[in-house]
């Protein structure tokens, strides 16, 4: 059976089947059923990283001891005009991935570095594994 699991100090947290046909119907029902209601909430963490600016910035934090950068830092680094360097920290802050701290810098939030990993290395790995079944 393929299974997706988390994981913390040997504690599975969760884990699901892979397989439709391995659920319950009336779970994988109540699923969607409780989806629906944070549609939202996924639209909008989907559409932080549905550009490839975003994503190299996201990146570009990790590369970083603190994980966070200037404005200026991002614009050069990134190689990207201030519009749109302005635009992408806005829609990052607005999905949590990123907070601008007193000094002005952007930094990832915890929950923000758990869901861009989980949303990007862990997928891609995933989505490589399902193609070769």
């Amino acid at each position: 059976m393929l299974k997706l699991m988390l994981v913390e100090d040997e504690k599975v947290l969760w884990e699901i089947p892979l397989n439709a046909r391995q659920w319950d119907r009336r779970s994988l029902s109540r699923e969607f059923d409780e989806m629906e209601g944070e549609m939202a909430r996924f639209e909008g963490l989907f559409n932080a990283l549905a550009n490839r600016g975003r994503m190299r910035m996201m990146c570009s934090f990790f590369d970083t001891k603190d994980r966070s950068m200037g404005f200026t830092e991002l614009m050069n680094e990134l190689g990207m005009n201030p519009k749109i360097v302005s635009d992408s920290t806005k829609r990052l802050r607005r999905s949590g991935f990123i907070e601008k701290d007193d000094e002005g810098r952007y930094r990832t939030t915890r929950n923000g570095e758990a869901q861009f990993l989980m949303m990007s290395v862990a997928m891609r790995r995933m989505l490589k594994i399902l193609e070769q079944l």
